[in-house]
């Protein structure tokens, strides 16, 4: 490692990185390249343009770790390139080195989530060893992060999900949500998992684009989840956790007229009120214009559901379709919760949404919540309630309960800073 040490921080670099930097003007790259060579970079490779870039990536043997680039370049610009490396699954980080303005570099940002390409930020011309050095030690954690949600190198066609359906090898994996004021676990989300004889516990990236093709395949997913999900919620409550849970519904689903009814039906037959449920709906989902889809969200509120607009913030039409939706809690994406501690464009989207929230009386979730710096931020922003690793990871319906135990004996006090009483 090479630790930069500034007024600020201390800094560390990770040690044997390969960076590309992507600029044309040659003055501006060859400062760039002798700023990065300054705090310790162990290797750095020169393009003038994004044609050159790929084709120094396709050269070498060792894949490269962190590009940074320009955006106004000629022939292929920063934006073409952007989407090269997106269509191509290259897992180089990024970081955007531009003069150009900041409602276009903010549409950037958005543009480079959509491609799925791992983002360290944006930093104006000419960089700063402080800024250079800020952004190249966000690489391991933001790697780390995302080696934990990349999709598994499987895939399953309609017949093999359909066969795990019916021998009951799906169940839900839980993870928490927690009061931000007082540190209490207050509900758990079901997310899918899939127990396979051959592959051990298989993520949704493997699986859920098969079954959101199929309407008897996603029904089955919903109500197993929710079967599943319920019984859980029943022991644990029987336990003493004054929990509830959250589980995920497709649009495919919500256009069913009778859906409603059978959720109801569902959660009550296994010991459960509606009012410890909170259905998941996308932000697409909250706002298509089908009669059907608002009619069976009205009817799960009038039944006592909680509705959730989940990753808001990443659609289109956010306003809209809060104000014609039934939802009475807000996720706020994690790509503004992570985004905020880089960009000020993010702080401030989430400090309006969350204030936005505030003001139509809805409960505000924070997804992805990973660091104590994010967590203490929508604590002064005044989210309602965290979700992510920094809480826990998802975890076996098992190991809930002593996990509970666990943090409301302990983790929730260190996390407020309070001495445990008793």
């Amino acid at each position: 490692m090479t630790t930069f040490n500034n007024p600020d921080s201390s800094l560390v670099i990770p040690s044997g990185l390969r960076l590309l930097v992507a600029e044309d003007h040659e003055f501006q790259r060859r400062m760039l390249v002798n700023l990065l060579l300054d705090l310790g970079v162990a290797e750095v490779h020169e393009a003038g343009s994004g044609v050159e870039a790929l084709e120094i990536i396709e050269q070498l043997d060792q894949a490269i770790d962190i590009i940074i680039s320009d955006l106004d370049m000629p022939g292929m610009d920063g934006m073409e390139l952007l989407r090269h490396l997106g269509v191509s699954g290259c897992s180089a980080s990024l970081i955007i080195n531009s003069s150009m303005d900041r409602s276009v570099i903010r549409s950037v940002l958005t543009m480079a989530g959509a491609y799925n390409i791992n983002l360290l930020g944006a930093i104006d011309k000419p960089p700063t060893p402080e800024a250079l050095a800020r952004a190249i030690s966000l690489h391991d954690r933001d790697r780390n992060a995302r080696a934990r949600t990349r999709p598994q190198g499987l895939q399953f066609n309609r017949q093999q999900v359909r066969e795990g359906l019916e021998q009951g090898q799906f169940e839900p994996f839980f993870q928490p949500k927690v009061e931000l004021a007082t540190g209490r676990v207050v509900g758990l989300e079901a997310l899918a998992r899939w127990r396979h004889a051959e592959h051990g516990v298989v993520s949704p990236y493997a699986f859920i684009e098969v079954i959101e093709k199929e309407d008897d395949l996603i029904g089955k997913l919903t109500r197993v989840m929710l079967e599943k999900a319920s019984h859980c919620c029943r022991s644990w409550r029987d336990d003493g956790h004054d929990v509830g849970i959250a589980v995920n519904v497709s649009i495919r689903s919500l256009t069913d007229l009778g859906v409603a009814e059978r959720l109801t039906e569902e959660t009550i037959r296994h010991g459960i009120e509606p009012r410890h449920v909170t259905i998941e709906i996308t932000e697409t989902v909250a706002m298509t214009d089908v009669g059907r889809v608002l009619e069976n969200l009205s009817r799960l509120r009038m039944n006592g559901f909680s509705l959730a607009i989940d990753d808001y913030g990443t659609g289109y039409s956010s306003m809209q379709q809060l104000d014609r939706s039934a939802a009475n809690e807000l996720k706020i994406d994690r790509a503004f919760v992570t985004g905020a501690r880089r960009q000020e464009s993010s702080r401030v989207i989430l400090q309006s949404s969350l204030e936005l929230a505030a003001r139509l009386g809805l409960v505000t979730v924070a997804e992805g919540v990973e660091t104590r710096d994010e967590w203490d931020l929508l604590t002064e922003y005044g989210c309602d309630q965290a979700q992510g690793y920094f809480v826990a990871r998802p975890m076996p319906a098992a190991e809930v309960g002593d996990w509970i135990t666990a943090w409301h004996a302990r983790g929730r006090y260190e996390l407020l800073g309070l001495a445990a009483s008793g």
